[in-house]
């Protein structure tokens, strides 16, 4: 059965740093594409960061370029999202979404399950005070 778990959310201040994890089960996560998805009520998702099976080829959004890193533990199966110099604006659910059906490339667009990923983790909150 397939699992994403994401952990390490909760409230941080204002220019401090995150890591959020997302542990996955039931397949290998280093053979397909994942991304990091976050979404603030009553708005709509917005893809933040995501990563390829292909030397592990990294995509950011350009609002969180410089600041967000998405990564990969391959012994852990385990996809990373450290946030830096956190600001109120990052205060989001955010969620981990994988595919089983690509790899060689990955999505920023999307983020709903089937949309293009076909997983996604429950979220977690992550809430920037100021």
């Amino acid at each position: 059965q397939v699992q994403l778990v994401e952990s390490g959310g909760g409230l941080v201040q204002s220019g401090g740093s995150l890591r959020l994890s997302c542990e996955a089960s039931g397949f290998t996560l280093r053979y397909y594409a994942s991304g990091w998805f976050r979404q603030v009520p009553g708005k709509e998702l917005e893809g933040v960061a995501c990563i390829t099976s292909d030397r592990d080829t990294t995509y950011y959004a350009d609002s969180v370029k410089g600041r967000f890193t998405i990564s990969r533990d391959h012994a852990k199966n385990t996809l990373y999202l450290e946030i830096d110099s956190l600001a109120p604006d990052d205060t989001a659910v955010y969620y981990c979404a994988t595919s089983l059906t690509f790899s060689k490339s990955c999505a920023l667009e999307g983020g709903r399950v089937g949309v293009p990923y076909d997983y996604r983790g429950q979220g977690i909150q992550v809430t920037v005070s100021s």
